[in-house]
């Protein structure tokens, strides 16, 4: 009798554990709560997969021998907490996918830069000629990646969503980029949960295997020396002035794994700013530990080019930078952004606000931003905090006015900032929708 495999959840992940779990012998059945996309429903339907939406049909579910769930839906749910009940197994795709692959692994957690230092990582081994896929949290699925590819290496951006139901994954090299404080509804509102579920990273890295962490985070540095016993460590710090390290001196970052050292101007890195300094010494030293060598690291770390909606170039307009940074939706990566510049700055902000504390970045604001544009259905909040400081302060719910009134406030020499610090769904489906439009008004001066 085969095996009962249920998916909760018809996103990405969960079609690609779907179809991983049919091919490797799997009675499968999804189920998602909301409405199936159609392109989605096609495949399910080629496949033989059966499935439902709109429901969930719990007498089925709780039958089930093993249970993926979407990292989006929380442990709260009442089915997961019945699921719970019944001592049911419940892993992430990430467990499942990992389960029928032999490659060699690179998880990336942390709370800002994930995305960034996953790709800049896969780059980096690509570029130098390893059989390398990507996934995680980004691209595809890992799971459909195990099921239609076959790699030597993959390199897996990991949430901590995904992390929570992640428990036997055999990774060759934990990264470990920053913790602070978000998504604390999904922890009880206690830091202390998410911390530890970010540092749960280094259990899934096999014994002797290697730890790439941030040594000046106070929230790493406080708990790194229990949970990486037995591993190899590799810190890069800012504040380090040794060679011991990976550490940046003089405008050059200096990776130090495995007793020699590697080199490169900061000039020559593709992406700016201190936080993606920070991302490329991370992703350098998971890269050199996974065997690429020298010269292969210097150039994939000029030739790369970062995701979209991250301090993304989009034109310049009358000696005018204008920047698409619609993926900084917290105050931590605003504040990246702004640091990344020093002409002055005419700075696109707001949206639906996440509990922020403008104070945080209030010097920063006042010492970079020259004219701020509000752009939500509810601006009082930024407006409140951010005028006494900065000269000109504009507020409109309308993203091509906000992007016109940007182009007549900047001078040459300045740069027009989409930097938003909250979520987008006052106005636009997501942040890659706002970053989208802001780049289509851009265009469009």
């Amino acid at each position: 009798m085969k095996t009962t495999l249920i998916i909760l959840g018809a996103g990405e992940s969960g079609v690609g554990a779907a179809l991983l779990g049919q091919a490797t012998g799997y009675d499968v059945f999804v189920s998602d709560f909301g409405q199936i996309k159609a392109p989605i429903k096609a495949e399910l339907n080629a496949a033989g997969i059966d499935f439902e939406e709109g429901q969930h049909s719990e007498e089925r579910i709780l039958a089930a021998d093993l249970i993926i769930k979407s990292p989006g839906i929380p442990e709260k749910a009442p089915l997961i907490k019945k699921l719970r009940a019944a001592e049911k197994e419940i892993i992430s795709e990430i467990e499942f996918a990992g389960r029928f692959t032999n490659a060699k692994l690179i998880g990336i957690t942390g709370t800002n830069g994930k995305t960034t230092t996953t790709l800049l990582t896969y780059h980096l081994l690509k570029e130098a000629g390893f059989n390398v896929g990507v996934g995680g949290n980004v691209g595809k699925s890992f799971a459909r990646q195990v099921l239609e590819e076959n790699r030597d290496w993959y390199v897996l951006e990991l949430s901590s969503f995904q992390l929570d139901d992640t428990h036997e994954l055999n990774l060759e090299i934990g990264v470990l980029l920053n913790i602070t404080p978000d998504h604390l509804d999904r922890y009880d509102y206690d830091f202390q949960k998410y911390i530890a579920s970010k540092m749960r990273i280094f259990h899934l890295v096999h014994l002797g295997g290697c730890a790439v962490y941030w040594q000046d985070d106070t929230q790493i540095g406080e708990n790194v020396q229990n949970v990486t016993r037995d591993l190899n460590v590799y810190p890069f710090s800012l504040s380090a002035d040794g060679t011991e390290i990976t550490h940046i001196q003089n405008d050059r970052l200096f990776y130090v794994p495995n007793d020699f050292e590697v080199s490169a101007p900061r000039a020559d890195i593709s992406i700016k700013g201190l936080h993606n300094a920070l991302n490329a010494m991370a992703a350098g030293n998971a890269a050199l530990l996974a065997g690429v060598s020298e010269a292969d690291l210097l150039k994939g770390l000029k030739t790369f080019k970062n995701a979209e909606h991250r301090l993304e170039p989009v034109r310049v307009l009358n000696d005018v930078e204008y920047i698409n940074d619609s993926k900084a939706t917290n105050l931590d990566s605003v504040k990246y952004a702004l640091d990344a510049f020093s002409a002055p700055l005419v700075w696109i902000a707001g949206g639906v606000d996440k509990g922020n504390d403008y104070s945080i970045i209030e010097a920063l604001v006042q010492e970079k931003v020259k004219a701020l544009i509000c752009l939500g259905t509810d601006n009082s909040k930024l407006i409140a905090s951010f005028e006494p400081v900065v000269p000109k302060v504009k507020s409109t719910d309308d993203l091509i006015e906000a992007v016109r009134w940007a182009k007549e406030m900047a001078a040459p020499g300045d740069v027009v900032l989409l930097s938003p610090a909250c979520a987008s769904f006052d106005l636009f489906k997501n942040y890659e929708d706002r970053g989208e439009k802001f780049k289509s008004a851009v265009l469009a001066l």
